[in-house]
């Protein structure tokens, strides 16, 4: 529920981008989208092929990460996935493009999406808990099925608590949340400094880019020094790390980074790198 509510909370396309993924549809035959302006929300089954999933046939076409183009890819129950057909994600999480190969002809689709994923923490779905059945192998054996590499390019990590049981039976009518106009506008004007700043968003940016627009004072570089120690962060975690503080310092308006923002960035890599262990 909360991965399909994305979307509406995201910008709408501009009329290039509509026009991109217009055209990935067309070749798909998938025909018109009905939205022409909302980002595509794709969420293939568990079961798909890797070829499903990049594209391909005899007449190469868009698979479903292209179909996610400018969009969102949506993987209920990760864990389930063949081990295979996550693979192939790795490459276009990381060039924005998937190049299918054929006797016949060599193709190349653009594939800059959004990666959502959900799984339950173990087998059983109830770690944590009384009711969890579940041996340490069996959990081991559960995570082991998604990828350490696949996992380092998966910049958040939320766990999801179970709902108390006085909020399932309480009978006063609870408050409203804000609607997605109102959470939008942040994420709007977020990505607007960004383009302003760098003519890209902040997931393009590369590592000398960084440097120049996350820059890290002595306190932060002590904090970082020591979570590249701790959680054993790769060159490409350490980057992505700065990348979700830049990011968190345009939702909040900042000019740069401080030392509360990258905490926030870390925590959600340590969240991972628990889940990796």
């Amino acid at each position: 529920m909360l991965a399909s509510r994305l979307p509406g909370l995201l910008p709408p396309l501009s009329n290039r981008e509509a026009l991109q993924v217009a055209s990935l549809y067309s070749v798909a035959g998938k025909g018109m989208r009905n939205t022409l302006w909302e980002r595509p929300f794709r969420n293939p089954h568990h079961t798909a092929s890797a070829v499903a999933m990049v594209g391909g046939g005899s007449s190469p076409r868009p698979g479903e990460i292209s179909l996610a183009h400018c969009g969102i890819l949506f993987l209920d129950e990760l864990a389930e996935f063949k081990r295979s057909v996550l693979e192939v994600l790795r490459e276009p999480l990381e060039s924005g493009e998937i190049m299918i190969s054929r006797v016949a002809a060599q193709t190349s689709y653009p594939a800059k999406f959004q990666l959502i994923a959900a799984m339950n923490p173990c087998p059983c779905g109830y770690l944590g808990s009384q009711r969890c059945i579940c041996t340490p192998e069996q959990i081991t054996r559960y995570r082991g099925k998604v990828s350490g590499p696949l996992l380092d390019r998966i910049d958040l990590q939320v766990q999801v608590s179970g709902i108390e049981n006085q909020q399932l039976l309480e009978q006063r009518q609870q408050p409203q949340g804000e609607s997605n106009a109102m959470i939008q506008q942040p994420v709007s004007a977020a990505q607007q400094r960004q383009q302003q700043r760098q003519g890209k968003a902040n997931a393009e940016l590369s590592s000398q880019e960084l440097k120049a627009l996350c820059p890290l004072d002595p306190q932060q570089q002590t904090l970082m020094d020591q979570a590249i120690n701790r959680f054993a962060l790769s060159t490409r975690g350490f980057y992505r790390v700065l990348k979700v503080a830049r990011t968190i310092a345009d939702l909040a308006g900042a000019e740069i980074p401080n030392s509360a923002m990258c905490r926030e960035a870390l925590s959600y890599r340590a969240a991972i790198n628990s889940a990796v262990k």
